[in-house]
């Protein structure tokens, strides 16, 4: 049978093609080079004695016989993923990659009240600010930080917009920004907030610490070491607890948003929808609070 099989790693590479019409973003999921990628390709044609892709300028198309066996073998592959899921002990684990800060600042906080109403499934968190790969990491649901954009694979739902307020310890209330010092970190969204909802001059440069995550210099402003700039939802329950408060008036709102990203076939599994139609409802019920 391996013999009249191609190799699985053409196969792969031949579903992820065919999948993102593109052998550099299959590359990139697959982490091998895009020569390699349309390598394997070339030599299932031979081997096929078939072509399976048209080139164009602007990207692949699948033939007809193409897009025949690319449905197959992706059909194939969701088998083989579902059948290995099936192998787990408990069958029914749920990957989301997610920022650091989302993790601690907010999913963390809720997941009790997801393990207290879906205690069949388990979640496994990746917090990393890198962005992940579904398939290649082994991913099933990812949050990210960025402007929307619609993709067809892609389930795609908005979470909390990117509404940023100033917030600082309470013994450093009720003084504004004068001689605090700004905190800051990988977003860097002080120059806009001090334009649009201070009315300054947007500074060419600000002094003061700088941090690689948010959460550290939220830390940071609880520990009273000055200002920090973030979103609602991620200070809304330490504001809750006392250790925040808002340090002037007024709210900066981006374009940024936290979305949640699931492949559209993969909704198809029980466990994935319940995780992703349970973070679209845990956030638009946290969105309501914070309002």
């Amino acid at each position: 049978m391996a013999e009249r099989l191609p190799p699985l790693n053409a196969l792969r590479a031949f579903e992820a093609a065919g999948r993102h019409l593109s052998f550099a973003s299959a590359a990139q999921e697959l982490r091998v080079t895009q020569g390699a990628v349309a390598q394997h390709v070339r030599g299932m044609e031979a081997r096929l004695g078939l072509r399976l892709f048209e080139r164009h300028a602007r990207g692949l198309r699948l033939t007809e016989d193409g897009r025949r066996y690319h449905d197959q073998i992706a059909r194939a592959f969701r088998l083989m993923e579902s059948a290995t899921r099936d192998l787990r002990p408990s069958g029914r684990s749920v990957t989301i990659s997610v920022t650091p800060s989302f993790a601690s600042k907010w999913l963390i906080p809720n997941m009790p009240d997801f393990t207290a109403h879906h205690p069949g499934i388990d979640l496994r968190v990746l917090a990393t600010e890198a962005l992940s790969q579904f398939r290649a990491d082994g991913v099933d649901i990812a949050v990210r930080y960025g402007v929307p954009k619609a993709v067809a694979a892609l389930e795609t739902r908005t979470l909390f917009a990117g509404e940023a307020i100033a917030v600082c310890a309470p013994d450093l209330s009720g003084e504004g920004l004068d001689g605090r010092a700004l905190l800051h970190h990988s977003l860097d969204m002080w120059p806009e907030f001090l334009e649009t909802v201070m009315g300054q001059a947007r500074p060419e440069h600000l002094p003061g610490p700088r941090f690689s995550q948010i959460t550290l210099a939220i830390e940071a402003a609880m520990a009273g070491q000055g200002v920090a700039l973030a979103s609602r939802f991620l200070v809304a329950r330490d504001m809750r607890l006392g250790r925040l408060v808002q340090a002037v008036p007024g709210m900066l709102d981006t374009a940024q948003k936290y979305v949640a990203l699931c492949p559209r076939e993969d909704l198809a599994d029980p466990a994935r929808r319940t995780v992703f139609d349970w973070l679209c409802a845990a956030a638009e019920r946290e969105s309501r609070d914070v309002t």
